[in-house]
């Protein structure tokens, strides 16, 4: 392989290990090359990142290396950090958190039956929100993770326990259904982006 794939393989492995980082020894493995190599690698990303036309550096501190953003990019990244961000959810996201909320535990595969369509960003949004989390595997076939609400969800709606959701109406067709989907989901909406 060569040294600009590596590099670039190299620089999307720091990107995925986040905090955490990786050693040389970690690089070299997951590369399947010398830690020789592997510190080359970081030593040239390294020398790339010191250009000034670079909003990223990396940094290595007790064998670690992680990469991180510039220190005279900080007033910047605090008004990011300061900007209140968008709340809203997508419509997929809101029916999916019901259908979680009124039939948990349930998998992505029975999600998907309800909803019709596939549900896997949906349900990543949810989990990157708290508002659902991972409780478990389904016995059977493939042993699917099952999902369920959240304390967060709870207190987010303020709610002390999900026997305080509204009930579903009984004998609707599918009309009154989507109508009624789209006021809890406008309700919904509304509650979020005071929040």
């Amino acid at each position: 392989m060569e040294t600009n794939e590596l590099k670039a393989i190299t620089e999307g492995l720091l990107f995925a290990s986040g905090n955490e980082g990786l050693t040389v020894k970690q690089l070299a493995r997951i590369l399947n090359v010398s830690n020789q190599t592997a510190d080359h690698l970081l030593e040239e990303l390294k020398n790339e990142y010191h250009n000034p036309n670079r909003g990223i550096q990396l940094m290595q501190s007790h064998g670690i290396f992680q990469l991180t953003t510039k220190s005279e990019h900080s007033p910047y990244l605090e008004t990011l950090l300061e900007t209140p961000q968008s709340t809203r959810m997508s419509q997929a996201a809101l029916e999916t958190l019901a259908i979680v909320a009124y039939k948990q535990p349930i998998t992505r595969t029975e999600i998907e039956d309800i909803r019709g369509v596939k549900s896997d960003r949906p349900v990543q949004t949810l989990l990157s929100r708290s508002l659902i989390e991972e409780t478990g595997r389904k016995e059977g076939a493939g042993r699917p993770i099952l999902f369920s609400t959240t304390r967060d969800f709870l207190t987010y709606f303020g709610l002390t326990s999900l026997e305080e959701l509204p009930p579903l109406p009984e004998d609707v067709n599918a009309s009154q259904l989507e109508e009624e989907a789209d006021l809890f989901f406008d309700q919904f909406s509304e509650q979020m982006e005071d929040k």
